[in-house]
């Protein structure tokens, strides 16, 4: 016999305090009742129920049995309700949010899929470079790339990596000579990303294959990626930019890779959630097509 149902059937019928009682609530028959319980005792090897013709009554180590198999059938079917809820068909609004310039060229292409794929989901996605804060906010999923920083009430995963990379025009570079080496940089003006009043220093892989950071002198911050790309192809100065960013512009020979023998260190991207309460499934799919398409959508 299966020693769960046997809990079961058992913990019914100490509840109800009789087996005819828990047979009619379970759509069992007295006698098979009264198997399961003489199938834990025999298991066992101690009587759990005392049994008169007039009344039964749990002994002393059936009282303790008791507690125990309550405890054990309650995280069953809480493990039951949490596969149900991955199960089941993600539906309601999903408030995402993510980087403008990412968002639009990986994201969004991802939540279409996401669109296709369950018709009862509605999405609601915001664009900015601004940090919302999830649980203050409202949002359900947030997209972010590199460092996180200290992430209270959130969790997460990553769900792909950027490649970033020094480029420059070749006007820039004529003038200004081209850079070998990470040390050459700062002999070179940068067009630097300014992020929630923060300059995010340049990062690539040291010789002894520690990270080197590096913030160039600079005369041109921004907070707007396109707009470094657009600086940057006039020739304003080098910039440290994510491949699929600038990959039409390298195509066309508006911008040149530097440094591409010491590439800069991936950006990790990841999907982010409110740690309040289980995972959502409307979330738990929206992550899993992120780190199913995102690779392919940012690939060189």
């Amino acid at each position: 016999m299966d020693r769960l149902t046997s809990m079961a059937v058992f913990v019914k019928a100490a509840d109800l305090g009789s087996f005819a009682a828990a047979a009619d609530a379970l759509g069992l028959s007295g006698p098979m009742v009264g198997k399961h319980v003489r199938f834990l005792e025999d298991r066992l090897g101690v009587r759990l129920i005392n049994r008169t013709t007039r009344r039964q009554s749990l002994t002393e180590f059936g009282g303790e049995y008791y507690e125990r198999c309550r405890m054990i059938l309650a995280e069953t079917a809480a493990a039951d309700a949490l596969a149900a809820s991955r199960l089941a068909e993600p539906r309601g609004k999903l408030r995402v949010t993510a980087p403008v310039h990412f968002g639009r060229r990986c994201v969004l292409p991802a939540m279409m899929e996401l669109a296709a794929r369950f018709p009862d989901l509605e999405l609601d996605l915001s664009f900015s470079d601004r940090l919302a804060d999830l649980n203050e906010d409202g949002y359900d999923l947030a997209v972010r790339t590199g460092i996180l920083g200290n992430l209270g009430g959130v969790a997460g995963r990553r769900v792909a990596s950027q490649r970033m990379l020094v480029c420059g025009a070749p006007t820039y570079i004529e003038r200004n000579g081209r850079p070998e080496r990470i040390g050459d940089l700062e002999r070179h003006i940068g067009i630097v990303y300014r992020r929630s009043g923060l300059i995010p220093p340049w990062r690539f892989h040291g010789a002894d294959g520690a990270p080197v950071e590096v913030v160039p002198a600079f005369r041109i911050s921004m907070d707007d990626l396109a707009a470094i790309a657009d600086a940057a192809t006039e020739g304003a100065g080098l910039a440290w930019l994510p491949s699929w960013l600038i990959r039409d512009r390298l195509e066309a020979g508006q911008l040149v890779e530097l440094l591409a023998g010491q590439s800069g260190l991936p950006y990790d991207v990841y999907a982010l959630w409110p740690s309040t309460h289980a995972i959502l499934p409307k979330v738990r799919v929206a992550t899993d097509v992120l780190a199913r398409e995102l690779p392919g959508l940012m690939c060189n």
